[in-house]
């Protein structure tokens, strides 16, 4: 009989709650038991996990990796899924193995390329990938510059963190005056150039921006699970075409990502974002990381996460095709259990599971996500 695994997800996103129940439904028919750390004891990861804690706050990233590695000597971690801090964790890859803990994370470099939006864009320049026109600016009349240089030719133009992850930042620029069309309805991603200058002008220190046109959908986000000898096992396009989602296996979008996957060892899971520049599609991001999305992966008869978890354990799952493409589809929101209480403070040595998690409803991925007329 095979042991149960242990796998650890630290400060992830919400919707990894769906990442660990497909972890539990896995077709090999395998124990799996989840360990969940967060900053927010609300986190409804924490309440997924069958233990969990809170993580000390204010850690340096060499200070973070020394609390990773006691977690997992104290877990008994087999599989490590980092978000927080990755780049420090992978590191220490090395220091890690050596207590017997996998990191479902690519090696150093890969990460390092894509911490950077401009090394990311000059890189994959270099292997033919086609990026959209960029600049990147740190000052006022940096910013001036290039938009009036993508105006010129036509765009609108947008700016969003050079380093950064998940859209946090991204604005589109206009030269409409503020007005009460701003104050009504919901918040919009728009800003008034004249106010991005002013608040440039009168800052303290620069900013790391990085310009270009605003691109259009569809959006098509490549889910790629790479092996460590650098070949792709699996890589399904999902479609964002406003609320309507789908999926893709069309090569205009696949192959560029299976490209970058390998040419940069992306290993184990990695989503690879496109949009349209014209009538060309065109890298826009690249996460080092699972796509909070991933799940979404059932509705093509796919269990990533668990193909992941294998692959990190030296059990290669072989090449991954689905085996249909699911109907069109739209996201809608659901509960989930919170704890009923804060975590208190765990004992140093357990016997066994502290902090069972609340039981989850039933529920399944087709459920939260059917297809819904627009």
């Amino acid at each position: 009989m095979l042991s149960r695994v242990r796998v650890w997800l630290n400060r992830t996103y919400a919707e990894n709650v769906f990442f660990m129940d497909q972890l539990r439904r896995n077709p090999s028919d395998r124990a799996v038991e989840i360990h969940a750390t967060h900053g927010d004891a609300d986190s409804p990861v924490l309440a997924a996990a069958d233990t969990a804690e809170l993580e000390p706050e204010g850690l340096s990233p060499a200070a973070y990796v020394e609390f990773a590695l006691a977690q997992c000597r104290r877990r008994g971690i087999d599989v490590f899924v980092p978000r927080l801090h990755q780049s420090a964790i992978v590191a220490h890859r090395a220091d890690f193995a050596a207590i017997g803990t996998a990191l479902l994370a690519p090696p150093p470099e890969a990460v390092a390329v894509f911490e950077d939006k401009v090394i990311a864009y000059e890189a994959v320049q270099a292997i033919g990938v086609p990026v959209p026109p960029w600049y990147r600016v740190r000052t006022a009349d940096e910013l001036l510059a290039a938009v009036e240089e993508l105006e010129a030719d036509g765009h609108k133009a947008c700016f969003k963190p050079a380093s950064g992850a998940g859209g946090v930042g991204f604005r589109v620029v206009t030269r409409a005056p503020f007005s009460l069309a701003q104050l009504n309805g919901f918040p919009s991603p728009y800003v008034q150039l004249d106010m991005v200058v002013e608040t440039l002008r009168r800052a303290d220190e620069p900013v790391d921006w990085l310009v270009m046109p605003r691109l259009e959908q569809p959006e098509v986000s490549v889910d790629c699970l790479t092996g460590p000898d650098n070949r792709v096992r699996l890589a399904v396009g999902r479609t964002k075409n406003g609320r309507r989602r789908g999926f893709t296996l069309h090569e205009q979008w696949l192959e560029p990502a299976r490209r970058i996957a390998e040419g940069f060892g992306l290993h184990y899971l990695s989503n690879i974002q496109f949009r349209m520049y014209g009538e060309q599609p065109v890298l826009m991001d690249v996460n080092t990381r699972p796509a909070g999305g991933l799940h979404q992966l059932s509705l093509c008869g796919i269990n990533a996460p668990w193909a992941a978890v294998q692959l990190a354990l030296g059990e290669d799952p072989g090449e991954i095709v689905p085996p249909f493409l699911g109907q069109d589809y739209t996201v809608v929101s659901g509960p989930r259990p919170l704890r009923a209480v804060s975590i208190p403070q765990q004992r140093e040595i357990e016997a066994g599971p502290l902090l069972h998690a609340v039981p989850a409803p039933v529920e399944s991925v087709e459920a939260a996500a059917q297809a819904l007329p627009l």
